[in-house]
């Protein structure tokens, strides 16, 4: 009998579940649409809570029945969702409001109060309580809790609790935008006394993979689970991407080219960053995992019809690099790898044509990866050989040749990789395979190697020196 685990992803717009062989491959999957969050002034952003589990649900039970008798196999089973999404409960686990989403923004005053009451705290730590984080969240919720509240549940807890029939601990990366500690290993208590926020209403937090419980009998009979399955902690999904890139090690970095470029790696020692760009979460196996978001990415693309990017990349790549230098932002701020609220898109010069206009944007985004890179390596965290990379971005083999020529080493393409394999890869860990690195070195697909275009590197070289000295020019952030 060969043992399965599986992932469950629950993303903002859906919910997708995997099942996977020890090996690697995907044997089920299925997925379920979720609401879109309701947006409303004052930055606030909700989701009907309670459509999480029946996506959930009804996404395994699709999955098992393709698997017929094989479900019985399915060992263990681990839930990622989005950073910071918090919702009070009552007693049975049930959401009693709406989800405040990971990208609310209405608790400006409470992420005042805590980042005053606990700065000591956030320079140990690299976690600065913001207006979009948890922690300010849960005390704007404190202010607001409805009648029955028993506990305030991230994400993955609502899940995990429907599974095993009990109130789970929460996990140390879903929980560490929420005020959670993870240098010390406690809550912050000092800002949820200062938030008022009641003795009680947090749950107890624990490393990813831990066992949180197994799958009781009411949810076998509701997904075809078998009785006994373990439910272990996952991760958020930024974490659980990289994973599945397979940057689980020391040295290895991953670069997520959505919409925005998300950077990561792994690093043996906490990575301190006193212009607070980089943030680490804690790796299962006790080590860190440094990186950020920047606001800068795909979104650069985002005027362009996506019928003709095949045409502009094979334009841009038989063109070389472009005459001008440019930081393609989309909008006004950012976040990574520097600091700069007042950061707007620039170019130096004059594009000849569209071609090399489009080629600029390109070179740009790969720039800010660069930057993030050396930046982290400046902070003690080097990334060693290829970057992995994956997202839409990553489809582009002529913005993988640009990439690997401004960082002057191989990209290596993953393909297969997403959050929902991450979180089958933290199921396994500690279940069928000893670690995480056991468990990515067997399960993550292999990737493509894209090598630097020796021909351009040196010229691509000159403009990011450019690049980075107008950003010093413009004085932002950690460019400088």
């Amino acid at each position: 009998m060969t043992e399965l685990v599986a992932g469950v992803d629950v993303a903002t717009a859906n919910v997708r579940v995997q099942i996977h062989d020890p090996a690697g491959p995907v044997i089920a999957a299925a997925s379920r649409r979720l609401p879109q969050p309701v947006r409303s002034p004052g930055g606030r952003s909700e989701q009907d809570a309670t459509t999480w589990w029946p996506a959930v649900r009804d996404s395994l039970a699709e999955c098992t029945a393709a698997l017929g008798s094989r479900s019985s196999e399915i060992r263990s089973l681990a839930i990622s969702a989005t950073s910071g999404t918090v919702v009070p409960v009552d007693g049975d686990g049930e959401p009693l409001t709406a989800a405040l989403m990971y990208d609310d923004r209405r608790a400006d005053a409470e992420a005042k109060i805590a980042a005053e009451v606990g700065a000591s705290r956030w320079r140990r730590t690299g976690i600065t309580p913001s207006a979009g984080s948890g922690l300010a969240r849960i005390g704007w919720l404190a202010r607001h809790l409805p009648d029955g509240t028993a506990r305030v549940c991230h994400t993955p807890d609502v899940i995990a609790w429907k599974l095993v029939g009990h109130p789970v601990a929460t996990d140390s990366s879903h929980a560490l935008k929420s005020g959670y500690d993870a240098v010390d290993g406690e809550w912050a208590n000092e800002a949820f006394e200062a938030l008022d926020v009641p003795g009680g209403l947090l749950p107890e937090v624990v490393r990813p993979t831990a066992v949180l419980g197994t799958v009781d009998a009411n949810a076998a009979a509701l997904t075809g689970l078998p009785v006994g399955c373990e439910v272990r902690a996952g991760m958020t999904d930024g974490c659980a991407g990289q994973l599945a890139c397979g940057a689980v090690d020391v040295g290895q970095f991953v670069t997520v080219l959505g919409t925005t470029l998300v950077l990561k790696g792994v690093s043996k020692e906490l990575v301190h960053d006193p212009a607070g760009a980089v943030y680490s979460h804690l790796h299962p196996d006790g080590m860190w995992l440094p990186g950020g978001a920047a606001n800068i990415g795909g979104s650069a693309l985002s005027d362009v019809d996506p019928a003709e990017l095949s045409s502009l990349d094979a334009a841009a790549t038989e063109r070389g690099p472009a005459s001008v230098v440019g930081y393609p932002l989309r909008g006004e701020g950012e976040r990574f790898p520097f600091l700069a609220a007042n950061a707007t898109r620039f170019t130096l010069g004059t594009p000849a044509d569209r071609v090399d206009e489009y080629r600029s944007r390109l070179e740009g985004v790969a720039f800010c990866e660069r930057l993030a890179l050396e930046r982290l390596a400046e902070l003690g965290a080097p990334a060693e050989g290829a970057v992995r990379t994956a997202g839409g971005g990553a489809r582009s083999i002529a913005w993988c040749q640009i990439r690997a020529s401004v960082l002057e080493k191989p990209v290596l393409r993953v393909q297969g990789a997403g959050t929902a394999l991450g979180a089958a890869l933290l199921a396994a860990s500690g279940s069928i395979y000893p670690n995480l690195s056991s468990a990515a070195a067997a399960m993550v697909p292999g990737g493509e190697l894209v090598e630097p275009v020796r021909a351009e590197v040196r010229q691509l070289g000159d403009s990011y020196r450019r690049f980075v000295d107008e950003l010093r020019a413009r004085g932002w952030g950690s460019a400088s």
